[in-house]
């Protein structure tokens, strides 16, 4: 019997797919462990003979199964990335702009703990290698060793 957390993760349905991933991957829904005890719908009809039938039946049409929780996850994944696409802000700079650069990981100082900077510079707009991406130079006159994506 699964512990009653990791049930509640294997039968809740995927709002990508719309499958559970124990149906994915059995090609059937999971019965409840308080279900086989208490007396429902499902546990009252059940047909032993019947029930065989049905598993064979469900194992012949994984395929199908699958591929349309596949085709409901790209379209789930299109949907998503359209709605991102419509709230990016697109911003465009020329040379000779002045900006600040956002700290990543690799640039953070790790003694500095939470209260660091998110950004730093200023930092001058030297050349466009293309479009979102350019060359910068610090206030005090040194260029970067690489492009930054806006």
């Amino acid at each position: 019997m699964l512990p009653e957390a990791l049930w509640a993760i294997n039968t809740s349905y995927r709002r990508s797919t719309g499958k559970t991933p124990f149906s994915l991957a059995f090609g059937t829904e999971a019965v409840v462990p308080v279900e086989v005890h208490a007396t429902t719908c499902r546990t009252a009809s059940y047909n032993p003979q019947h029930n065989e039938q049905r598993l064979t039946l469900n194992l012949d049409l994984i395929d199908e199964h699958r591929s349309q929780a596949q085709l409901r996850n790209a379209t789930y994944k299109q949907r998503m990335a359209r709605y991102y696409d419509s709230r990016v802000k697109h911003r465009s700079f020329k040379v000779g702009d002045w900006v600040l650069r956002k700290v990543s990981l690799a640039t953070k100082n790790p003694t500095e703990g939470t209260l660091a900077p998110s950004w730093e510079g200023p930092y001058e707009i030297v050349s466009i290698c293309r479009p979102g991406t350019y060359r910068l130079r610090g206030s005090v006159g040194h260029t970067l060793g690489h492009p930054w994506n806006v």
